[in-house]
């Protein structure tokens, strides 16, 4: 893995797409890696360090954050609320009402294009994004930087370096629908700017563990040192928080197996509290109270700025997802413990992708200072 190396901030000026409260977060702190200094995990750091330039100028002035509004209620609240701690920033953030309609998306991509001909390098956090690849077709020959969405990171530089077609990995199959191949052409487009050449390089901005780097890629570290440095440290409380997953929202997890594991831990652990995803059903949510107890917490805010705030547990357990790499970095040096719970075969719905287990038994096995907890037994 490389470093925080290179002139990539803020010149050329760059914008950035943002469609999740996560990748604004870890765009912010894209800016803040190539801050002369920048704290490593367990150092305090200043809010006030940040990217400048020669002539004086910071990111904030070289940046533009285009967030390309979904439509659930969780993302939106989440997303406004990272935009003004980036507008407190001093960045500029457009709100986009990306998805507002049919004739959305041609007026999206109609309204920004100024935006993206002026740009010398394009910050995006989701390749797999259909709206992100559209825009990426319009553009040619610039600079591109790939902020973490989670662990879909280290998918999108394996099927890179396989040369595969760009497919999220719970779903089973793909380019059979007609909606599939009606946006071929897009992907495989957007595929070919996100691919490194002989010209240019790609840059991937992760605190994911990545092993084996593709030739053009290169991979700079992502330490939280913005949010370490904004946030905290937290009041740690006594016992256990549990954080949620969509795993079964996504189809992969039986909801009976969840629930059951959610109740288990729980009682093992004297958890009170439930941080639920953004994207968890609220049925989903109402039965695991009423089944186990547990205070279901809605954050307002990615839960790594929730828990450097906090109160925080001093055990947080969670199920095989982005935070157990995440949490450990953003919580460095405050002696909270995360423990993480395999998802057992047998949790998995006849339904779910093949690649499911092998997916989420590495994203657990590549984790870092974390805990890893006995598999739960089967329910009888």
């Amino acid at each position: 893995m490389t470093g925080a190396g290179g002139d990539r901030s803020p010149h050329p000026r760059a914008i950035a797409f943002v469609e999740s409260p996560v990748q604004l977060l870890n765009v912010l702190e894209w800016t803040r890696s190539a801050a002369p200094g920048a704290a490593a995990p367990g150092e305090a750091g200043t809010a006030a360090d940040g990217p400048a330039a020669a002539d004086g100028r910071t990111a904030a002035d070289d940046l533009t954050v285009v967030v390309l509004s979904p439509t659930d209620p969780m993302s939106r609240g989440q997303l406004r609320r990272m935009a003004e701690l980036a507008r407190d920033e001093g960045f500029t953030v457009r709100w986009q009402e990306a998805r507002g309609g049919a004739g959305a998306p041609l007026r999206t991509v109609r309204e920004l294009a100024p935006l993206l001909r002026g740009a010398g390098r394009i910050v995006i956090g989701d390749p797999f994004s259909r709206y992100v690849q559209l825009l990426l077709t319009l553009v040619s020959g610039k600079e591109l930087t790939v902020v973490d969405d989670g662990t879909a990171t280290l998918e999108f530089i394996g099927q890179v370096a396989r040369g595969e077609p760009l497919v999220r990995w719970h779903r089973r199959a793909a380019g059979r629908g007609p909606r599939e191949l009606v946006l071929a052409p897009v992907t495989a487009a957007a595929r070919r700017r996100l691919v490194p050449s002989e010209a240019r390089t790609v840059e991937v901005f992760t605190s994911m563990p990545v092993e084996e780097v593709p030739a053009g890629i290169e991979v700079t570290a992502n330490r939280f040192a913005w949010t370490r440095a904004t946030f905290g440290p937290p009041r740690i409380t006594e016992g256990a928080d549990l954080v949620g997953t969509s795993l079964v929202e996504t189809g992969v997890v039986d909801a009976d197996r969840y629930s059951d594991a959610v109740a288990t831990l729980a009682r093992a652990h004297g958890a009170t509290r439930y941080f639920a995803h953004r994207r968890e059903h609220v049925d989903k949510l109402h039965r695991l109270h009423t089944e186990t107890g547990l205070e279901i917490v809605r954050p307002d805010l990615p839960l790594e700025v929730i828990a450097r705030r906090g109160p925080i547990g001093s055990t947080i357990v969670s199920f095989p997802s982005t935070v157990v790499h995440t949490l450990p970095l953003a919580l460095a040096g405050t002696g909270v413990r995360v423990a993480v719970c395999d998802i057992a075969p047998e949790w998995l719905k006849d339904t779910a992708s093949p690649r499911a287990q092998g997916f989420l038994s590495g994203v657990t096995g590549t984790a870092r200072d974390v805990h890893r907890l006995p598999r739960l037994p089967s329910p009888a």
